[in-house]
């Protein structure tokens, strides 16, 4: 069985100043999010985006994603995603899944979502996405 990775899209994330709640719980606000791929072009809706960010004492970061976004033309969708934040490189490995009413991205709500983010110098984490087929 061969797994094949479709590009979905660059995501390109702004967080607020970490809430550190306890030193194995952190809460990242997000504070916008800009989607932009050949199929899926979106930026953040709202204001309740955030990461519950579970902290290991192994050196890892347990990832608690919710998002909404709307397209560019209109569309509202839900994200979430759980995966992994490895604090010694600070890269983050992520399986998005969505959820849209909206018949023209319907195909969002059957695919499984994987990505990988850095963060830049100023602090903003860009992901690649792709989509597991």
């Amino acid at each position: 069985m061969t797994l094949e990775l479709i590009p979905l899209c660059t995501a390109t994330v702004s967080l607020a100043e970490t809430i550190n709640v306890s030193s194995t719980f952190l809460i990242g606000e997000v504070t916008g999010i800009r989607l932009e791929g050949e199929r899926l072009h979106a930026s953040m809706k709202g204001h309740a985006a955030a990461d519950w960010l579970r902290v290991s004492p192994e050196g890892y970061g347990t990832l608690d994603v919710k998002v909404t976004v709307e397209t560019d033309d209109g569309a509202v969708i839900h994200a979430t995603y759980t995966g992994r934040l490895q604090f010694d490189t600070m890269t983050v490995y992520a399986t998005p899944l969505f959820h849209t009413g909206d018949e023209r991205y319907a195909w969002l709500n059957r695919i499984q979502a994987v990505a990988k983010g850095t963060f830049t110098p100023e602090g903003t984490l860009i992901y690649e996405m792709y989509e597991l087929r």
